[in-house]
């Protein structure tokens, strides 16, 4: 199955969206990449590497900001009409989410084969490859609902 396809899968599982955020929000991770890592069940550290700077530069370059943007327009703003804000905030939703595809789609790309690591050692190892590790009990919250 492809990436995209079983990532939607797999952030429909219970439990998983809920550990997505958790480790976004709380502990600046970002969850496509570590979605990624245990789709190519990877510990390897020059790949993991190499997807962690292109994540980054996305994160950078689309996502972040559109999330930003997103979020801007949760709440209600004085004179613009809520139909419209929250018309405008789902083109926004969609385009992150389109954004999040791409960046999906790009990481598929650098994945030689499926490396065979299971999904608490690939979010371990994905999580350091990030940046500062998020709890083991957070990853293994979404290894739990990964499985």
């Amino acid at each position: 199955m492809g990436l995209w396809d079983w990532t939607l899968a797999a952030y429909g599982r219970p439990g998983a969206p809920e550990a997505c955020l958790a480790l976004q929000d709380e502990h600046g991770q970002m969850t496509s990449f570590l979605l990624w890592a245990v789709w190519a069940e990877t510990a390897d550290k020059a790949l993991l590497d190499r997807a962690a700077g292109v994540a980054r530069r996305w994160d950078g370059l689309a996502l972040s900001p559109i999330r930003a943007v997103r979020r801007a327009l949760k709440p209600a703003f004085n004179g613009v009409c809520d139909d419209a804000r929250e018309g405008l905030r789902e083109d926004v939703k969609a385009a992150e989410l389109r954004a999040e595809r791409v960046l999906m789609e790009a990481l598929e790309a650098i994945t030689p084969r499926q490396g065979g690591a299971p999904a608490l050692t690939a979010l371990k190892a994905a999580s350091a490859a990030w940046g500062t590790p998020a709890p083991d009990h957070a990853l293994a919250q979404l290894a739990a609902a990964l499985s």
